[in-house]
């Protein structure tokens, strides 16, 4: 896995290479992924009241690592063979050791991912994430918190986006609607759970 040079100026911390796999290796392990995860769409508590996610999920890590998010704790998967590969380069590629993977799949343009940081405290305080794109392209809006200042890029199929130093302290992003857009998109978000893994992004790893 190759990263090629960032083809759009991001906020400081994001990083966005637009053909890390090729378009048929990604379709490929979209399909796979879809049969072979074992996806859940758990519920959360909005002001009062539950409602399960627009999307579907399956967060696989270590047996030792415990993760989650509004409350709730995720369950633990194993890694199946092709993300335990796909891991490792990302290790070799980065220098960090990434425990954990949060998917998300998008099943169609009307699932998506609100205003939020991947801000929480098992992941420390300046997060390295990396985000790989599979299938369907679809829009990616990121948003400075005190400003208010909004930019937006079209993740495709074999992408990767890098979040990393403050990204996640002075920006939310979010995954919007985009009722045109039929097909489905995994996204595969490598984390280190438990910021004492952690070893400091340095761009000399791009």
């Amino acid at each position: 896995m190759t990263s090629s040079q960032s083809e759009q100026l991001l906020p400081p911390g994001f990083d966005y290479y637009p053909q890390v796999m090729s378009l048929s290796k990604s379709i490929s392990l979209y399909s796979y992924l879809c049969h072979q995860l074992e996806w859940q769409q758990p519920s959360i508590q909005v002001y009062g009241k539950h409602h399960r996610i627009p999307r579907m999920q399956c967060f696989i890590a270590d047996k030792d690592v415990s993760y989650g998010y509004s409350k709730q704790t995720l369950a633990n998967t194993p890694w199946p063979e092709p993300l335990l590969a796909m891991r490792r380069r990302l290790q070799q590629t980065y220098g960090h050791e990434f425990n954990a993977l949060l998917a998300n799949w998008y099943r169609n343009g009307h699932d998506k991912m609100g205003w939020h940081s991947d801000d929480e405290a098992e992941l420390g305080p300046q997060p390295c994430i990396v985000s790989i794109s599979l299938g369907a392209a679809r829009k990616f809006k990121i948003k400075h918190k005190v400003t208010g200042t909004q930019q937006e890029i079209l993740l495709k199929s074999g992408s990767c986006l890098v979040m990393h130093g403050d990204s996640q302290l002075y920006y939310q992003h979010a995954l919007p609607v985009q009722a045109k857009v039929t097909g489905g998109r995994i996204n595969l978000t490598f984390r280190t759970v438990g910021h004492e893994r952690t070893k400091a992004y340095s761009s000399a790893h791009k």
